[in-house]
């Protein structure tokens, strides 16, 4: 429960929610320096930083009318660490806390200072958003760019400029000059007629998000007002899974804060860096560290996962830095027998059955749910599902491919998303007699779109009624689940109706993203008409909904920050995993401890020498062996 909106002293001050921090993580929720906190799986990171909210906030050290700025790399990082702050902390004190992505920060900066922007980098006001890609940039690289003048260079010269480094290196590769390129190389001459295309030509301005961070790095280096600004209006900053941090992102951030008085708290994980193919920095803690003289701060507990396990992330992690720290496990084990397998089939479907007939079983003897089991695979979720899924139907059980597409969103993407949590969360409160907690979450949410001030109690109280009279008579008119999908389409429209898109779209910068809240409330319109269509009562529709009753099926990037029982690792084999590791071997090992570190009890890898070979992945092989895990031959 959150407390009371008091200030503290701080030699007063406790932890809440929590029976205790780890020494080191009390450290950095009272400190008053810059902090580099390197938190391993399951060290409890979000609720570090959760906890030093409530500390800044609830002492004083973060001073009214100051706020606290919490800038993440995923939008469901930041929609969490703003969740565990307001249980943390009295609304007063929450309603200081701004989380959002670096992309929406920095769109933000550029929708309200792009237009006093330099002629040569001004965006059109009514900009879109350009998803690039390698065939975007090939295409622009062999046939659209052309020649560049003889003073700087040939054809043959752009032709020879590697599309893949084309946009991290020489696109967005640095800070932005005001000129432009005095004397540019051939590439920087394709850079800039990228982004000179991009902003002035066609019908409207197209950018990227790295190219947005540019854009809003460049406006706050020659507006010094606008930064100073930002600098009086937030006394700390929280920079979340640190360790994705881009080159653009990071310029960004130092360019406002560097040399102020705000006080910065960078948290993440080296050794899960699985972005740099999304242009990660290779070590932005280091960097941090140097220019924002940071303290270097480690965590050792594991509240997450078994001592068995903690011992063989251990030896995992040296694979990626020999330098890591033994972390200690604060998980009690529950299980018998090896924590860790390798099991070998003959054919998918032999691997298949098997696999069903264990998590039936352990479901039953452990009375787990099916949300406690996880299956991972590194891609094409599809191909895996089709023999899966009939394995597990025939088992009893249903297995959900959360990777699959409904319409342009990935069921992975949907059900974590704003719009479809608070659609979710309105029917559940309309169609539940016991909907406490979604009471709570939905007025929360919706009053934060609104506007209305945890402080202004009239207002509180007015939208409490509205959201009563709105939630009744939702359920006097949808007494049952919407039986088509003309229905579903009504109901949603009148959902969103009532939650106002507009209040979405400025609250959320992404939803503006080539039309992204048009593409979810379709896909939630999907996928709300097909979980409704045999469900025999609102209950079970949205359970459907959110997978209450299915084992979950997904990729290793979705499964970063989630949380099993057990892991099961379909297809270690060169077929899923050899390009990766060719391309990247230090992300594809960091991919590879991040599905293992999702677990808590029981991790299982599978092979099937069907789907492919073990040559190139050997080394992974290796790795577990060395740590004792055992290869069983399953028929």
């Amino acid at each position: 429960m959150a407390v009371l909106a008091r200030r503290i002293h701080s030699d007063d001050w406790a932890p809440s929610g929590v029976e205790a921090l780890e020494a080191n993580a009390m450290l950095v929720a009272k400190s008053d320096d810059n902090r580099s906190v390197i938190a391993g799986p399951g060290a409890g990171k979000t609720e570090l930083l959760a906890q030093r909210a409530a500390f800044l906030l609830q002492t004083g050290s973060a001073p009214s009318p100051q706020r606290i700025l919490a800038i993440s790399y995923k939008r469901d990082a930041a929609t969490n660490l703003a969740a565990r702050v307001r249980q943390r902390c009295h609304r007063t004190h929450a309603a200081r806390f701004d989380s959002m992505t670096f992309d929406a920060f920095a769109k933000g900066l550029v929708d309200r200072f792009g237009q006093v922007l330099p002629e040569r980098w001004r965006p059109r006001p009514d900009y879109e958003i350009m998803w690039t890609n390698y065939d975007l940039f090939s295409e622009f690289l062999r046939r659209q760019v052309g020649s560049p003048p003889a003073s700087i260079g040939t054809r043959a010269e752009i032709q020879a400029i590697g599309v893949n480094a084309f946009e991290r290196r020489h696109l967005v590769g640095r800070p932005l000059s005001v000129e432009g390129w005095v004397r540019p190389t051939p590439a920087q001459w394709a850079a800039g007629r990228f982004w000179q295309s991009a902003l002035h030509e066609g019908p409207k301005t197209r950018l990227s998000f790295p190219m947005i961070g540019r854009l809003a790095e460049l406006l706050l280096r020659l507006n010094p007002i606008a930064r100073e600004a930002l600098r009086l209006t937030y006394s700390h900053i929280f920079m979340d899974e640190f360790q994705d941090t881009t080159q653009v992102q990071y310029d960004l951030v130092k360019t406002i804060f560097l040399g102020s008085n705000a006080t910065i708290t960078a948290v993440g994980d080296n050794k899960q860096q699985i972005m740099r193919w999304a242009m990660a920095m290779d070590d932005p803690f280091a960097a941090f560290d140097t220019d924002f003289a940071a303290t270097r701060t480690p965590l050792f507990n594991n509240y997450r996962s078994s001592p068995e396990l903690v011992r063989i992330q251990h030896i995992l992690a040296q694979a990626l830095d020999p330098g890591s720290v033994q972390p200690v496990s604060k998980a009690k084990p529950t299980i018998d027998g090896d924590s860790c397998a390798i099991w070998d089939f003959a054919t998918p479907q032999i691997e298949a059955a098997r696999l069903a007939a264990f998590v039936a079983a352990e479901m039953k003897a452990r009375g787990l749910s099916p949300r406690e089991f996880v299956l991972l695979i590194r891609q094409r979720a599809d191909r895996y599902a089709a023999v899966l899924e009939p394995a597990f139907k025939a088992a009893g059980l249903a297995l959900r491919n959360e990777a699959s597409m409904i319409g342009a969103v990935a069921l992975q993407d949907l059900l974590p998303d704003e719009a479809s949590r608070l659609m979710i969360g309105l029917l559940r409160l309309a169609t539940n007699p016991r909907a406490g907690r979604y009471w709570s979450e939905c007025q929360e949410a919706l009053s934060a779109l609104r506007g209305i001030g945890p402080d202004d109690e009239a207002a509180q109280e007015r939208f409490a009624r509205a959201l009563d009279d709105f939630t009744i008579d939702l359920a006097k008119r949808h007494p049952t689940p919407p039986a088509d999908r003309a229905a579903v389409v009504a109901l949603v429209r009148e959902i969103v109706a009532f939650i106002g898109p507009d209040r979405l779209l400025a609250t959320h910068p992404a939803y503006a993203q080539g039309g992204w809240l048009g593409k979810v409330l379709q896909a939630a319109v999907l996928h709300l008409t097909t979980s409704a269509a045999s469900a025999p009562d609102w209950a079970a529709a949205l359970d459907t909904y959110e997978g209450v009753h299915a084992v979950p099926l997904m990729t290793i990037h979705k499964s970063k920050g989630l949380e099993y029982h057990t892991v099961i690792f379909v297809g270690l084999d060169d077929d899923a995993w050899s390009r990766s590791f060719i391309e990247d071997q230090v992300e594809a090992t960091a991919g590879f401890f991040v599905a293992f570190t999702r677990a808590k009890q029981r991790v299982l890898f599978t092979y099937c020498a069907q789907r492919g070979a073990r040559v190139t992945i050997d080394s992974f092989y290796q790795l577990l062996l060395g740590c004792g895990v055992k290869i069983l031959t399953i028929r």
